[in-house]
């Protein structure tokens, strides 16, 4: 039983199309177009897309707060617009709000009661969140005072409390700074080693690469591209080699014996880093002012 629970897909689009009446006009625009999406068990899935794609249409119907004009979208096989189908779904939205006057444990042990938790099991569930989001030691302060990224990452706690199995996240890096935006990366890689399922909607493409198994690009409401990461980001017919420690004189011989077995070399050059790998090397404690700037 517990097999074929596990091999039913966390998320089954099929054949979206949602269409939205203007008001006070006779028209209407299709927000989404005959969409079919399908996410396995276990893997981190985004859907890109600039604004007005149809991103946001489209988590809206898969939790329900949207009824669809065609098409049927499932949650564990479930149709999504039945509340039961939510009740293993941890949400957390752009800009999710919170009780400022609550501390970031109180509102973790709010969302908890809100699940149907209580007692000594809510507790230990909130010290064991606040403790995998990196907030033990704000626990006691006021939401109103966290930062940011202390608000997304609360955000995730809350998302998390009823130990969801597919976890629906909208920009969880949205406002947040480097540092802010690398932990929460890292704490989605390690919800992923749990075994959770996530599907996640983000316009920074760079956050995508590094956590996504598989991408959906939006463009006017239709799915353009989609598949797994490296087989997107693969230029055809061209190989790669990245090598350590190579004199200029080895790369002029390399570059000659190319020649002669007919290679053509499109470029060739030192090998670069991310700005934000740069940024978060350079404010490391105890980087030298020239750590990571080039200088040999």
């Amino acid at each position: 039983m517990r097999n074929s629970i596990m091999s039913v897909a966390p998320v089954e689009i099929e054949h979206l199309t949602k269409v939205f009446k203007v008001p006070m006009r006779q028209e209407r625009v299709v927000a989404v177009r005959d969409l079919s999406i399908k996410v396995e068990p276990g893997e981190v899935y985004g859907l890109l897309g600039p604004n007005g794609s149809g991103k946001s249409t489209t988590l809206k119907v898969l939790l329900g707060l949207v009824t669809p004009t065609r098409g049927q979208t499932k949650v564990f096989g479930e149709d999504s617009a039945l509340v039961s189908s939510r009740k293993d779904v941890g949400f957390l939205p752009e800009n999710p709000y919170f009780y400022k006057f609550l501390s970031g444990a109180e509102t973790v042990r709010f969302f908890g009661k809100l699940s149907g938790l209580g007692g000594a099991a809510l507790e230990k569930r909130v010290e064991e969140l606040l403790e995998l989001v990196g907030l033990t030691e704000a626990a006691g302060r006021r939401v109103g005072s966290y930062s940011k990224g202390m608000l997304q990452r609360i955000g995730l706690a809350q998302a998390l409390v009823q130990d969801p199995r597919l976890l629906v996240l909208d920009e969880p890096t949205a406002g947040v700074d480097p540092v802010g935006s690398r932990e929460i990366r890292d704490l989605i890689l390690a919800l992923k080693a749990r075994g959770k399922t996530i599907l996640l909607c983000s316009h920074l493409l760079s956050q995508v690469q590094e956590i996504c198994d598989r991408v959906g690009i939006l463009a006017r409401g239709q799915l353009v591209r989609e598949g797994r990461v490296e087989d997107l980001l693969a230029v055809r017919d061209r190989t790669e080699f990245v090598l350590d420690e190579v004199s200029p004189e080895k790369v002029a011989a390399l570059r000659e014996a190319a020649e002669k077995l007919g290679l053509k070399v499109v470029s060739s050059g030192r090998a670069q880093t991310t700005l934000e790998n740069l940024f978060l090397e350079a404010i490391e404690p105890g980087a030298s002012p020239d750590a990571g700037s080039g200088k040999n």
